[in-house]
């Protein structure tokens, strides 16, 4: 069984066949997925999937793509989202000095007042952080912030220890089969198992083989298999400790 804990299945990639996808998860092993949001709508979106699917929990958050059309009133609404049961995670929120679509001073204001929400809540907290490791590392231990993931990680091994000492846990998706994710590789190998969460970001990042293709859940057992290669532990092993990690994390009984 696998825990899926971040796609996008509002995605329009997957307008067309959408329920079929939906669908067959369970038949093929997924137990629960996280739909995360990366804007206002997306994120209403995944409440909407939530309420329609009994495995899909959500996520709500605006994504630092989107933090140029963030309103003041869009917080309150965050708040009040993050009250509802099956919405358990604030997110996905952080920084991007890869593409600057919104402007970076934009994004940081954006960033801060959402862990802001987050201090004031049990739910924990989906990072983006996309060429601005250090700036995000530090503005979540300024903040008081203890409880979440960083998405895709993408730091050093240094970085991601200094993490789960801070109470947070490391996201690890399709980027781990690529030829060039030396430092990813280093990174699963030297962190517990304890502190991995598994996800594919679907529809995008697709593991190798299927890399270059539409990613879905189904797809977790190939990252699942290159861990297991990594740490030398048998595969059944990291689908449990990984699926009981996830469930714990989103506070899922």
């Amino acid at each position: 069984m696998y825990f899926e804990t971040h796609a996008h299945y509002d995605d329009k990639k997957f307008d067309e066949d959408r329920n079929e996808i939906l669908n067959s998860l369970k038949e093929n092993n997924i137990k629960y997925v996280v739909n995360v949001g990366a804007d206002m709508k997306s994120s209403y979106d995944s409440i909407k999937l939530s309420q329609e699917y009994d495995f899909i929990y959500a996520s709500v958050g605006v994504h630092p793509h989107e933090a140029r059309n963030m309103k003041e009133e869009d917080y309150k609404i965050l708040e009040q989202w993050l009250q509802y049961d099956k919405v358990v995670a604030l997110g996905e929120i952080g920084l991007d000095y890869y593409y600057d679509f919104s402007p970076r001073e934009v994004q940081r204001e954006v960033f801060k007042k959402q862990l802001k929400i987050c201090e004031n809540i049990t739910k924990p907290v989906i990072i983006h952080s996309r060429d601005a490791n250090q700036e995000v590392f530090d503005m979540i231990k300024e903040s008081k912030v203890r409880k979440g993931v960083i998405h895709a990680f993408s730091g050093s091994l240094e970085m991601a220890l200094e993490y789960i000492k801070l109470g947070f846990f490391i996201g690890v998706g399709g980027v781990l089969t690529f030829k060039n994710a030396n430092k990813l590789v280093n990174v699963v190998e030297n962190i517990p198992l304890e502190h991995i969460l598994i996800e594919t970001d679907s529809p995008y990042l697709s593991p190798v083989p299927l890399r270059g293709t539409r990613n879905n859940s189904q797809n977790l057992k190939y990252i699942v298999e290159k861990i297991s290669e990594i740490k030398h532990i048998e595969r059944e092993n990291v689908e449990k400790i990984t699926l009981e990690t996830a469930k714990m994390f989103f506070c899922i009984k």
